[in-house]
């Protein structure tokens, strides 16, 4: 969500004849794009306090914009180092306080301010497509639904237009985006027709969404995502924890029987309707270790949970204390090294598994979306979201479609060869 507001940002400010640059030191205009969710993000902006104080004392007519999460009671803090505090929702708004940038802040042919925005662009042949724009769930470790707000869905139409223009453009990929992105509702469109709807646009290109919620994910959803041939085979389903009352102190609305029989459905529907490497589901989590007043036994729940389901990839969080959440009331008595210690034997569970799927692709070719070209090599990305290297040939370059056979296999990536 944050790389899709970036785009956006940069956007608005390139229609007030603004140019991006990377250097903070020569910007006229900072933006920084902030997540509340951990605090140690919110460390981060505060860290950037004397950096920005230098910049304004070399040039004066800086400028500094905070946006995204942004917590109410974080708002005293950081009015003293930022000039503007923006609503992220309210960004079509955005010009009429800032049009004086245009001319004052010039410092190119006169008419043209150079701007710094945090976070990265959009790539043109992977386009980030909001669905749906805040959250309802009031999970105890998070502070999105009092930052974004509630859940509101975009109109269908507004989304098949800009989907139908981007694959009109050459896209190859689309990522729909919500914060409960299955939880989509437009009149009597649900995520599930909606993925229909996308998916019937002629052209050849990638679906991807995220990030969905375990309680929001129906048997129609199931069977739809399964279905519809150029959503890929790739889905991060967060789990958060693998422990019913941990589960419960994060108000998370499920149980892990529950999210179990999802993820065996899911993979059940694929094998159904996919056929060859297609039918293999490839699924990645979101979890948190060391929650407060997680117990060793809860935790060795979670680590039993992993070894079951099975995953290719974890995105995995030691918890820290949000100010603002619900579980911020709550002891946090799990120590720092505990926490790590966790981390790692949730790591090293991955690592099994995810080599153990990853050898399902040897002397396989699949396609590669390329999206780099570093140091003789190509990186890009799977129909199942795992990464490929391989060696330039010809006159490959991002954005290209590459067939690619993988010649070794790694826990979290694949090298191979292109095939010509």
């Amino acid at each position: 969500m944050n790389q899709s507001d970036a785009e956006r940002i940069s956007e608005l400010f390139e229609s007030l004849g603004m140019e991006r640059i990377d250097d903070l030191s020569n910007a006229d205009v900072f933006v920084c794009l902030m997540c509340s969710v951990r605090q140690m993000a919110v460390d981060r902006v505060f860290g950037l306090t004397q950096r920005i104080k230098r910049v304004k004392k070399a040039n004066p007519r800086f400028i500094s914009i905070l946006t995204g999460c942004v917590v109410e009671s974080d708002k005293p803090r950081f009015e003293k180092i930022f000039d503007y505090i923006l609503d992220i929702k309210k960004l079509n708004s955005w010009p009429n306080p800032l049009r004086s940038l245009r001319g004052s802040n010039s410092r190119k042919n006169g008419n043209c301010s150079r701007i710094l925005s945090i976070g990265e662009r959009c790539l043109k042949f992977s386009v980030l497509i909001s669905i749906s724009e805040g959250c309802d769930n009031f999970c105890s470790y998070c502070v999105v639904p009092y930052t974004r707000g509630p859940l509101v869905s975009r109109p269908t139409r507004d989304i098949l237009t800009e989907a139908r223009t981007a694959i009109k453009n050459g896209t190859k990929e689309i990522w729909l985006l919500g914060q409960n992105v299955n939880n989509y509702h437009w009149k009597d469109i649900n995520f599930a027709k909606l993925l229909r709807l996308v998916n019937d646009i002629p052209g050849d290109f990638w679906i991807r969404f995220t990030s969905p919620h375990p309680k929001d994910f129906t048997n129609e959803a199931v069977k739809a995502m399964a279905q519809c041939q150029k959503v890929t085979p790739y889905l991060n389903l967060p789990i958060q924890s693998g422990d019913d009352k941990i589960l419960a102190a994060m108000k998370r609305p499920y149980t892990v029987a529950r999210y179990k029989l999802l993820v065996k459905k899911l993979r059940q529907a694929f094998k159904k309707y996919r056929r060859g490497l297609e039918a293999e589901l490839a699924i990645s989590t979101d979890v948190i270790v060391g929650f407060p007043e997680e117990t060793k036994k809860q935790f060795q729940n979670t680590a039993k949970t992993f070894r079951i389901i099975k995953y290719d990839m974890a995105y995995i969080a030691q918890y820290s204390r949000r100010s603002g959440t619900a579980a911020a009331d709550l002891n946090d008595n799990v120590s720092s090294k505990e926490k790590k210690r966790r981390e790692e034997v949730i790591n090293n569970a991955v690592k099994k598994t995810a080599l153990a799927h990853n050898k399902k692709y040897l002397n396989k070719t699949v396609d590669v979306l390329v999206d780099a070209l570093k140091n003789g090599y190509a990186l890009g990305k799977t129909r199942h979201y795992k990464t490929v290297k391989f060696p330039i040939s010809g006159d490959i370059k991002p954005g290209d479609v590459a067939k690619v056979k993988i010649t070794k296999v790694m826990a979290f990536g694949l090298l191979g060869k292109i095939q010509e």
